[in-house]
């Protein structure tokens, strides 16, 4: 049976080898960063976004889309690593919302390997965020659990990275959101027009006249 959580509910998870599901209905962004003991985000290495989507035991989507799917391995994480958060972000400059507020409520699943929900977690009462912590798995004494979170940022991923103790928190989140307009961009490019059947037709039954001295 699901768990279906509430901000600050925690659950634990009964396998390392999970899929985190997004819903949103509008493309956003999905990635994951990794912190220590400490709660600190150690250096851009520790982050898995549509730019860098692999870390080990973890991939995320390399492109903004309504629907995402992030792999997750916990047993090939890092020792060091003590929490897993994952991340939602409105792409910059694309013409589309600038807030969750404006969104339907984003829906965050994991799931077992075979589809099977472990816990879920609508996440209510955003306005002016641009970007959000969902869920973090966490280390519990040689287990892992899952909290919801829910905590947003106004600012976006600068903010949400400097507030995990990044360094290059802003110089990461302009790199983020380039790798993410980047994709877009050849999301929605447009095939290069063709000649249509008529005119390729008549082009190709047209004769050349001849040249100056031809028999």
């Amino acid at each position: 049976m699901t768990a279906e959580l509430v901000r600050g509910q925690n659950h634990p998870l009964p396998e390392t080898r999970l899929e985190i599901r997004v819903s949103v209905g509008k493309p956003i962004v999905a990635g994951v960063t990794l912190s220590d003991d400490q709660g600190k985000v150690r250096g851009t290495d520790w982050v898995a976004h549509p730019g860098s989507p692999t870390l080990p035991g973890l991939e995320v989507p390399k492109q903004a889309a309504a629907d995402h799917r992030l792999a997750v391995d916990l047993g090939a994480v890092p020792e060091a690593v003590h929490r897993v958060n994952v991340l939602l972000a409105l792409p910059v400059g694309a013409g589309g919302p600038v807030s969750f507020g404006s969104l339907a409520a984003p829906f965050v699943a994991v799931t077992a390997l075979d589809g099977s929900e472990v816990a879920s977690y609508t996440i209510t009462d955003l306005d002016a965020e641009s970007a959000v912590v969902a869920l973090e798995l966490y280390r519990r004494q040689d287990a892992w659990k899952v909290r919801a979170v829910g905590q947003g940022y106004a600012g976006g991923l600068a903010d949400m990275l400097t507030d995990q103790g990044l360094p290059q928190a802003h110089e990461l989140a302009g790199t983020i959101n380039e790798a993410v307009a980047q994709g877009l961009a050849r999301s929605v490019a447009a095939p290069p027009p063709r000649p249509s059947d008529e005119a390729r037709v008549r082009t190709t039954g047209q004769t050349a006249a001849p040249g100056p001295g031809a028999q």
